[in-house]
C-alpha cells in the first residue's frame, strides 16, 4: 500500500540459509563452466569462406591461453559442398537485394549441413560428440558492408554470416560459439579480417619480422612484429585473392570452380589496360586496416573495368591472365605501401592463393627481398588455417579475455568475440 512501512533488516550472510535457498546453476552453465576450467580443451573451428566450396572442419587440442595457448592440430579435412548446396547460397551471396524468405530458409539449414558434416567428420577420425568441448564455427558470410562500401551515413560498419549457432549445437550436442564479427563491429571495427587475434597469439615470434598472408576469396595480412610490440600489429584485406578469378572460370568454365593450376592463367597474356581500370578504385586508395568483399570485386567490377578500358572482347585466357596479375599486383602492392622500404620480413602463406603458382610467382618477382613460407613450416597446415583461428577465438573466449592487442587505432579492438549456444 502506498505509504505502508516498512522495517528492512540488513542481510547477515553468514547466517544459515533457508532449506529452500539453494545455490543451483543451470546443468549447460556448469558445464561450459567446467570446460572453461579445463587445462586441456578439445575444439573443433569451422571455416566456410566466400569461395563457398566447402566447409573446413580443423579438430585443435588447446593448452593454455593468450600468448601462452598452444594449438595441436589433430585433424582436418575439407568436404566440398554439393553443387544444390551451393546454388542455395549463391541464390542470396554478395547480394544488394535478395529473397528474405531465403535467407530466413538458409539460416538453420546451412547450419545442419554443417552439424551433418561435423558428426561425420567425428566418426571417420573416431572421436565421439561428447568428447569435443567446443565448436567454433564461422558460419557463412552472405554480405559484407563496411561503412566505406555502403556509403549510407545513418548506418555503420555491418556484416552478416548466417549459419545458425543454436541448430549446430543441438545437433552436434555440443556447446557453440558463432558469430564471432558481430563484437569486433559493436567494439568499433569493421568485423573483418579477424585473422590478426589468431595470428598474434600463436604465429609471432621474438626476432622474426612476419607477415600472415592469406589468399582466400579476398587476400588480407597481418603484420607480426619480432620485437611482440601489440601497437604495431595490424591486419587489413588488400583486395581480391580468388574471388574475381574463380567467378570468371565458373562463368566460361561450368563445372570448374577454379583456375587449376593456373592453366588457363598461364596461357595468356596480361592486358596492360585492363589492369590499369582493374586497380582504378577508391579502395585501393584508403588507408590500412580496411575490409572489402565480393560485394564489391564481383563480375560487375571486372565487366565495369573492360568496359572502361574498351577490351570486352579479350580471349578468356588474356582476362585470366590479368586478373591473376591483378590480385599478385594488389597484394604486393599492400605490402610495398604498408612497410616503404623495409624488407626485412618473411611471408608465411595460406588459403587456396598459395596453390595458384602463376599467382605465387608474381609475388615472389615483385618481393624479391621477402622469404616465402607456408604456415606448415609453423605446424598448421595452410588449408586449415582459418578453421584453426577460429578455434582460438572460442579458445580465448572460454578461457583468455586478457591479452592486450594494441591501443586499437590499427582496428584491433580489446574484445573476446563469440556468442554461446548451447546443445539443451
Amino acid at each position: 500500500m502506498i505509504g505502508q512501512k516498512y522495517d528492512f533488516q540488513p542481510i547477515d550472510y553468514q547466517r544459515p540459509k533457508p532449506h529452500w535457498i539453494k545455490p543451483t546453476m543451470n546443468k549447460q552453465l556448469a558445464h561450459f563452466f567446467a570446460v572453461a576450467q579445463k587445462p586441456e580443451r578439445l575444439i573443433i573451428g569451422l571455416m566456410s569462406g566466400t569461395s563457398v566450396d566447402g566447409l573446413d572442419v580443423a579438430l585443435c587440442r588447446f593448452r593454455g591461453n593468450g600468448m601462452d595457448a598452444r594449438p595441436e592440430l589433430l585433424a582436418f579435412c575439407t568436404v566440398p559442398y554439393d553443387p544444390d548446396f551451393k546454388a542455395e547460397i549463391k541464390s542470396v551471396f554478395a547480394k544488394r537485394e535478395a529473397d528474405l524468405e531465403k535467407v530466413t530458409l538458409l539460416h538453420p539449414w546451412i547450419a545442419l549441413k554443417h552439424a551433418e558434416i561435423v558428426l561425420d567428420c567425428l566418426q571417420k577420425w573416431q572421436y565421439s560428440p561428447s568428447d569435443i568441448d567446443l565448436i567454433a564455427s564461422h558460419g557463412q558470410t552472405i554480405y559484407h558492408a563496411p561503412e566505406r562500401l555502403h556509403h549510407q551515413a545513418k548506418f555503420g560498419n555491418a556484416t552478416l554470416q548466417i549459419g545458425d549457432g543454436d541448430h549446430l549445437a543441438v545437433a552436434t550436442g555440443i556447446i557453440t560459439l558463432s558469430d564471432f564479427r558481430q563484437k569486433h563491429i559493436a567494439a568499433g571495427g569493421e568485423g573483418a579480417p579477424l585473422a590478426a587475434y589468431g595470428d598474434f597469439l600463436i604465429f609471432s615470434q621474438t626476432g622474426e619480422n612476419r607477415i600472415m598472408l592469406n589468399m582466400g576469396g579476398i587476400a588480407n595480412f597481418t603484420h607480426l612484429p619480432g620485437s611482440l610490440n601489440a601497437d604495431e600489429v595490424f591486419s587489413t584485406d588488400v583486395g581480391p585473392g580468388n574471388t574475381l578469378m574463380d567467378a570468371y572460370i565458373q562463368t566460361h568454365f561450368p563445372g570448374r570452380f577454379f583456375d587449376e593450376n593456373a592453366q588457363v592463367a598461364a596461357s595468356g597474356q596480361v592486358v596492360e589496360p585492363l589492369l590499369h581500370a582493374l586497380k582504378d578504385d577508391p579502395f585501393f586508395a584508403a588507408d590500412f586496416p580496411k575490409t572489402t568483399g565480393p560485394e564489391l570485386f564481383s563480375l560487375r567490377y571486372l565487366h565495369a573495368a573492360q568496359t572502361k578500358s574498351n577490351t570486352l572482347t579479350l580471349p578468356v585466357a588474356d582476362v585470366m591472365a590479368t586478373l591473376n596479375r591483378f590480385s599478385a599486383d594488389t597484394i604486393a602492392e599492400a605490402v610495398q605501401r604498408a612497410f616503404q622500404d623495409r624488407h626485412d620480413f618473411v611471408i608465411y602463406m595460406s588459403g587456396g592463393g598459395m596453390h595458384n603458382p602463376l599467382l605465387v610467382n608474381h609475388l615472389k618477382a615483385q618481393l624479391p627481398s621477402c622469404q616465402f613460407r607456408d604456415t606448415s613450416a609453423l605446424t598448421i597446415h595452410p588449408d586449415a588455417k582459418e578453421a584453426v583461428l577460429f578455434a582460438v577465438l572460442a579458445n580465448e573466449c572460454v578461457s583468455g579475455g586478457s591479452v592486450n592487442y594494441g591501443t586499437g587505432r590499427n582496428g584491433i579492438p580489446n574484445v573476446s568475440m563469440g556468442k554461446v549456444s548451447f546443445p539443451g
